[in-house]
């Protein structure tokens, strides 16, 4: 016969303990429900904190979102990238100065830069540096500077623009037209960057009509006229008032058309740089010999010397004009041959001006622009 009390006997010491459990539960529950310490708390949305802001951490902000930067790329003559270049960033306003090293791409980069007028120097062992002409930094741009090109020390540095050069090409005419002799005489034609990017034809007519109508330009032609006068030159012209007009009207027209032809027309059909680089380097033999050859020697917008055709045939193109308003006895050949090499002659003369005295009494130089690296 089946004993139920055999099955259900093993069961009983477990089922005692579930049931003294659930009885200890259901007292604790019942106790947190009737205590008054214990108050029932709804969960309610999450409410939105005020967030305390550090002015000075603002400012900070600020300040980085309105930087910029300048990057830019080093390479060699052969159109690799050079890795190490020593690269060095000069504020003007207050010459701090930051360096950083190409990297294996051969960039460069500088952030966090506020806005300012900044230059570049690159400089790399057994390289000729380089030295870039300023650059006016707005808030918040981030500038690419042209590809820097560094040759072996003894051959040539280039400076190869592959960005906007028309906006660089108004920048090299801005330095210019800021050059004066005392703050008063024109200055324009020197350069004192020795690797400034060339001037596109529109600056280089640009600047030679300023040149043409500076009132100082003006101003001597009416003293050449007078002394002209004085010496009772070209007779033909007359005197007093008259002979005057005639004279200063001659002298204008050799200034201007020796300028625009020289400067503007010839370097821009010749892609010659119509501006005088100015060396500063060496013995004073070298550097005079230099000044000399320069009346015969140009630079190139390609960065490469050539012969000066622009100034000798603006020279003698301006003597061959002066035949149509000089008086008739002092025209022809002879007039073309002394107005020719005597304005060559002129070009040496200012060129030796230029190397030699005009730099520390001219305004406005580029900070760092020294001549020859």
């Amino acid at each position: 016969m089946f004993d139920v009390t055999r099955c259900w006997k093993p069961l009983l010491v477990p089922g005692s303990v579930v049931l003294i459990l659930f009885g200890l539960g259901t007292g604790v529950m019942q106790s947190q429900e009737s205590s008054p310490s214990a108050p029932h708390i709804e969960a309610l949305p999450a409410e939105p904190q005020a967030v305390q802001v550090n002015p000075s951490s603002r400012g900070i902000e600020l300040q980085q979102a309105g930087s910029g930067a300048i990057t830019g790329t080093v390479l060699d003559t052969n159109r690799e990238v050079l890795q190490g270049a020593r690269v060095a960033l000069t504020r003007h306003s207050d010459s701090a100065m930051r360096s950083v090293e190409s990297g294996a791409n051969g960039q460069f980069v500088f952030t966090g830069l506020p806005p300012d007028v900044y230059s570049v120097s690159v400089t790399a062992a057994g390289m000729r540096g380089f030295q870039s002409a300023q650059i006016s930094l707005r808030a918040g741009e981030n500038y690419i500077a042209a590809p820097v090109t560094l040759a072996v020390s003894g051959g040539v540095t280039s400076v190869t623009v592959n960005g906007n050069k028309e906006e660089v090409s108004k920048q090299q005419e801005q330095i210019a037209v800021q050059q004066r002799i005392g703050g008063v005489i024109p200055n324009f034609y020197s350069t004192y960057d020795w690797n400034a990017p060339p001037m596109l034809a529109k600056q280089k007519y640009q600047l030679s009509l300023r040149s043409i109508f500076d009132p100082v330009a003006m101003v001597s032609v009416a003293g050449l006229a007078g002394a002209e006068q004085y010496k009772n030159v070209f007779p033909s012209y007359g005197s007093g008032i008259e002979g005057y007009g005639k004279r200063y009207g001659a002298a204008f027209a050799t200034h201007a058309s020796g300028i625009l032809l020289g400067r503007a027309v010839f370097p821009s059909i010749f892609h010659q740089d119509p501006r005088y680089f100015y060396k500063g380097k060496g013995t004073i033999r070298s550097r005079a010999l230099y000044a000399i050859s320069a009346t015969v020697v140009a630079r190139g917008d390609d960065g490469r010397w050539k012969p000066n055709y622009s100034r000798v045939l603006g020279n003698f193109s301006a003597a061959a004009l002066s035949n149509l308003y000089y008086p008739p006895s002092e025209r022809g050949a002879h007039l073309i041959l002394l107005n020719g090499l005597g304005g060559t002659g002129a070009d040496a003369v200012a060129n030796l001006i230029r190397e030699f005295l005009l730099k520390r009494i001219t305004s406005h130089v580029p900070v760092g622009a020294n001549g020859e690296p």
